[in-house]
């Protein structure tokens, strides 16, 4: 058995969108269950509970979690709401406790999946556990390091995996706390369709305004459900207060939710038109790009023949300014059109350094 020829049955016991909601950290028995009977009160259709009773901290000294004693709140939270429970494992102690507490869903969080010694580690502990374990990418956008992890667990005979989307860290400052990086999470729902895959949009965010949208974008892309941080007073959360909502508002961001149909026969023709437009432009594109390139390697001879540097600052801002105007012009994203010729023009310099 492999990664392509799991069967994920364990997903089919939830409606879609599977909804995972829940403070960031356990704080206390009353926080948790207020927390709870608001979710339930509210309608949501919200069949798991988490809460982070260990906290991975960039800095020490900071708040890390209450550790074990806030797995009896989660287990309280189940008997007496009825949730199924969520929360994440670190190391081999942790699983030990969790298994020991009965938590329904473990996830491995985004800066254990970056180390495969950790990883190893988790899944050992959890060796031919029928649990649910859900593995967050890696901090930095490595592809290879994700489904390795899955690896790892699947090499312990451990058969209900899912991953979460919680996006990647980069130095550059952006809208997002860490930026969504759709390409390399649908790189790995093309790869691994048999595997659910939910996003977590308080991570992706880092705040409470762009929630809905993160998990809009997610659902028109076939995700099959979300995690999104839910507290009974987010302004007072012990950690990553910016980012958590009320049990109301969730309820509310939920409503407003739009789930796709991935069955587009009715329309088959028109999209199939669609389509064959876009690979024509694409093809266009490509030679395009291909063109550009044999000019870029022309003038990197030009460059090499007189001794001259291959980075010339001032001609790189003259095409970031002049992309930006015509991005602009075109009501086109200045963002997108900035990436653009960021990776056109690192190209270029990867061709020149060739020469």
């Amino acid at each position: 058995m492999n990664l392509q020829t799991l069967e994920n049955n364990w997903i089919k016991e939830f409606s879609k969108p599977l909804i995972i909601a829940g403070p960031c950290s356990a704080e206390s028995e009353a926080q948790m269950l207020e927390t709870a009977k608001r979710i339930k009160e509210s309608n949501a259709d919200v069949p798991v509970f988490r809460a982070g009773i260990w906290k991975p901290r960039t800095k020490p000294n900071g708040f890390e979690g209450v550790g074990v004693i806030g797995l009896n709140w989660l287990k309280k939270v189940k008997e007496e709401y009825g949730f199924k429970t969520a929360t994440e494992v670190a190391n081999a102690h942790h699983v030990a406790a969790a298994l020991e507490a009965d938590v329904d869903i473990l996830w491995i969080g985004a800066r254990s999946t970056v180390n495969p010694f950790t990883v190893q580690e988790i899944a050992e502990a959890l060796k031919g556990a029928d649990k649910t374990i859900l593995v967050k990418n890696p901090v930095n956008p490595d592809l290879a390091l994700w489904i390795g992890a899955l690896e790892r667990l699947l090499g312990q005979n451990v058969k209900n995996l899912g991953v979460l989307h919680r996006g990647f860290s980069t130095y550059q400052k952006t809208k997002y706390r860490n930026v969504p990086n759709w390409q390399i999470a649908l790189d790995f729902k093309n790869q691994f369709p048999n595997i659910p895959m939910l996003v977590d949009p308080s991570h992706i965010c880092g705040n409470r305004t762009g929630l809905a949208g993160i998990a809009q974008e997610a659902l028109n892309v076939g995700y099959e459900g979300m995690m999104i941080e839910t507290h009974c007073n987010p302004d007072e959360a012990w950690s990553d207060a910016a980012q958590q909502i009320t049990p109301e508002t969730l309820s509310e961001l939920l409503q407003n939710l739009k789930v796709r149909n991935s069955d587009i026969s009715a329309f088959d023709g028109e999209m199939g038109r669609h389509r064959t437009l876009i690979s024509d432009l694409d093809f266009q594109l490509i030679e395009l790009l291909s063109q550009r390139m044999k000019i870029s390697e022309k003038i990197g001879n030009l460059k090499k023949d007189n001794n001259i540097a291959i980075f010339q600052p001032e001609r790189w801002k003259v095409i970031t300014e002049y992309a930006i105007q015509k991005a602009d012009e075109s009501g086109m994203s200045a963002e997108f059109i900035e990436k653009v010729f960021k990776a056109i023009h690192e190209e270029s310099i990867e061709v020149q350094n060739s020469l």
